[in-house]
C-alpha cells in the first residue's frame, strides 16, 4: 500500500527537491488527491507516508533543516467491527485449510497481520507458552510478549514440520498476503459483510473486554502505545459499572437489597456500604 501511495506522490513531486517540499506543496498535493474522489482516510494514509520520509530526511539523514508541518484531514470515527463467536467459527469453517490456522491464531493472540504472517519459530517457546514480537516488528516500536492460550498452542502444534523457519506457509512458502480471493470467498460463504482482516484484532480485543480483561492489561497484551487506542473497546465491558446503575433508580429499593449493603463497625453500629 505504501508503494501505491509513493507512486502517486512521485507523479506530482518528482520535479521538486526535498527542500522544495514545503507546506504549500503539501497542501496542493492534498487538493489534487481529493480531486481523484478518494476518501479523507486515503489522503491521510498518503500524507503519513510523505511525513515519514520528510521526518527521516530531517532527523536521520540531515538532508533538510526542518520538515514541514502536515495537516491531516478529519476522518469520521468508525465503529469497532467485531464478530460474535458463532460468526467466527462459521468463518473458520468456510475458510481454506491454509487460512484456518491464521484466523484462529489471530483471534487467539490479537496480533497484526504482518506479525502473524512473518512469525518465525525462533519467536515461539511452546514449553513456556509464549511468543514475542521484536521492537522493529511492532507498530509502536516496542517489543511485545504474547502469552499463548490453548487455541494458539493448538494451532502452532499443527504447523510443526511445515517449514524450518516460518510458522505459517502456503504450498511450502511463507504467507505474505491475506487479503486474497480465498479470504473474500470465505467471508462470502460465511455470510459476513464489511469485515477486514484487521477486524480479527478488533474481535480479539472485544472478546477480552467482554470477558472482563482490564483495559490496562489489554493495552499491554495488544502492544498499543496509548490508552486512547484501547478505550474504543471500553463500551463493550460495562459489568463493573452495572452494579451502580440502581443507585439513582426512581423505584424505592427493597429492604433486602438495602440490607446487603450494611456492615457492622467495631462498636456494633450498622454502616451502609455504597
Amino acid at each position: 500500500m505504501d508503494k501505491k501511495h509513493l507512486r502517486w506522490v512521485d507523479l506530482h513531486l518528482r520535479d521538486l527537491t526535498l527542500g522544495d517540499v514545503n507546506r504549500d506543496a503539501i497542501d496542493l498535493l492534498t487538493k489534487k488527491r481529493l480531486e481523484d474522489g478518494v476518501s479523507h482516510a486515503t489522503v491521510n494514509r498518503m500524507l503519513e507516508v510523505v511525513r515519514a520520509i520528510l521526518r527521516r530526511a530531517e532527523r536521520e539523514w540531515e538532508w533538510i533543516e526542518k520538515a514541514p508541518y502536515i495537516r491531516m484531514l478529519p476522518e469520521p470515527k468508525r465503529r469497532v467491527r467485531w464478530l460474535k463467536r458463532e460468526e467466527a467459527m462459521r468463518l473458520i469453517d468456510c475458510s481454506p485449510k491454509h487460512l484456518k490456522g491464521l484466523i484462529r491464531f489471530s483471534l487467539a493472540t490479537g496480533l497484526r497481520k504482518s506479525n502473524v504472517t512473518g512469525l518465525t519459530w525462533q519467536q515461539v517457546d511452546l514449553e513456556r507458552r509464549v511468543a514475542w514480537i521484536h521492537a522493529d516488528q511492532a507498530k509502536a516500536g516496542r517489543s511485545i510478549n504474547v502469552p499463548l492460550n490453548d487455541d494458539a498452542l493448538d494451532v502452532l502444534n499443527s504447523q510443526i514440520g511445515k517449514h524450518p523457519e516460518y510458522v505459517f506457509v502456503y504450498r511450502g512458502k511463507p504467507l505474505q498476503e491475506t487479503n486474497t480471493k480465498a479470504w473474500k470467498n470465505a467471508l462470502k460463504r460465511a455470510g459476513i459483510q464489511n469485515f477486514r482482516w484487521h477486524d480479527l484484532r478488533h474481535t480479539w480485543a472485544s472478546w477480552h473486554v467482554q470477558g472482563g480483561t482490564p483495559l490496562a492489561v489489554l493495552q499491554e497484551l495488544g502492544g498499543w502505545e496509548s490508552s486512547e487506542m484501547v478505550r474504543r473497546y471500553a463500551h463493550l465491558g460495562c459489568e463493573h459499572t452495572a452494579v451502580y446503575a440502581n443507585q439513582i433508580s426512581l423505584q424505592p429499593r427493597k429492604k433486602a437489597e438495602i440490607g446487603t449493603n450494611l456492615v457492622q463497625n467495631r462498636n456494633g453500629r450498622l454502616l451502609r456500604v455504597v
